[in-house]
């Protein structure tokens, strides 16, 4: 009997790691900036985002625990207008493993200063992807989306699209039945979420998606084995990216990618051949003057 119970019990924890959800987000809520007598209800606002973050199937495709993408979302409380509406700044960061290495690469650091939204403590946040039903729920369901659809174009060519594809179905309800809210329209400013997802989806910018697979799962997870052959398809993924810049020098995406990355693209090549470090250089120089001082360091002795 005793064997029975052991097996049972096997069989059910191989079922839910079988059926993990796809993100483990770490959500943090700051709400210093506001004063609220009763404070409970960021604490119950904090394990409302986190459940709906973390329990939602964001995908149809099985997710072990250990590959569950990494992300974190801190929510900056900056106004309580009235009760229960709140204006926020909202950070997204993601990483992703680096195959055969304990490192964590990271894949997106976003910063969106339009959140505006409704919570009443204890109400649940309800997902629909073809119905609009909270601004909040529609910011997280965006996002969720975003992330899953970066994480899936840095290990499959364009594997990302599907996602998008759904991000933009949350984005153009929320446009609709939320239109005092910000963020959700192309005459909102540059670098907000519709935006971002209008160069993600956008086919002349298509370079900057082929170049995250290039940089990703052929350039650091062959790091270890192969850094001379990593580097080279690194360098072709940053030719992507400066051809990208050719066509749309201020596209937000590019400039979130170079926030997010341009520390780890030093360290990556200031281990390169000369000829390599110079062209490098020399992109960067270009499509990313802000970081020049960082890069810099790739071609000192």
């Amino acid at each position: 009997m005793y064997k029975y119970v052991v097996c049972g019990l096997v069989f059910l924890l191989s079922c839910l790691q079988l059926q993990a959800q796809e993100l483990q987000c770490d959500v943090i809520i700051n709400a210093d900036q506001v004063q609220i007598q009763d404070r409970r209800v960021f604490t119950d606002m904090r394990n409302a985002v986190s459940n709906f973050m973390n329990n939602q199937r964001w995908t149809n495709e099985t997710y072990k625990p250990e590959e569950r993408i990494k992300c974190r979302l801190l929510i900056t409380i900056t106004q309580a207008p009235q009760i229960g509406s709140y204006n926020a700044i909202a950070q997204v960061v993601t990483s992703r493993p680096v195959y055969g290495t304990g490192y964590e690469t990271p894949l997106l650091s976003l910063v969106d200063r339009s959140w505006a939204f409704d919570y009443i403590e204890a109400q649940p946040l309800q997902f629909s992807e073809n119905t609009f039903t909270s601004n909040l729920a529609s910011l997280l369901s965006f996002y969720a989306y975003l992330v899953v659809g970066m994480d899936r174009d840095s290990f499959v060519r364009l594997g990302g699209s599907p996602y998008y594809d759904r991000a933009l179905q949350i984005l153009n309800n929320a446009g609709t039945q939320a239109p005092n809210t910000t963020g959700w329209k192309s005459a909102d400013d540059t670098r907000s979420r519709y935006w971002m997802l209008n160069n993600l989806q956008d086919p002349q910018l298509e370079g900057f998606r082929v170049a995250q697979y290039l940089y990703y799962r052929q350039g650091m997870d062959i790091f270890i084995q192969k850094p001379e052959d990593a580097r080279k398809n690194m360098v072709e993924a940053i030719k992507n990216i400066q051809q990208v810049f050719q066509i749309r020098p201020g596209a937000p995406i590019l400039r979130s990618f170079f926030e997010t990355k341009a520390d780890e693209i030093v360290s990556v090549f200031k281990g390169a051949n000369p000829p390599e470090k110079q062209a490098v250089y020399a992109m960067l120089s270009q499509i990313d003057p802000t970081n020049i001082t960082k890069y810099q360091t790739i071609i000192q002795r």
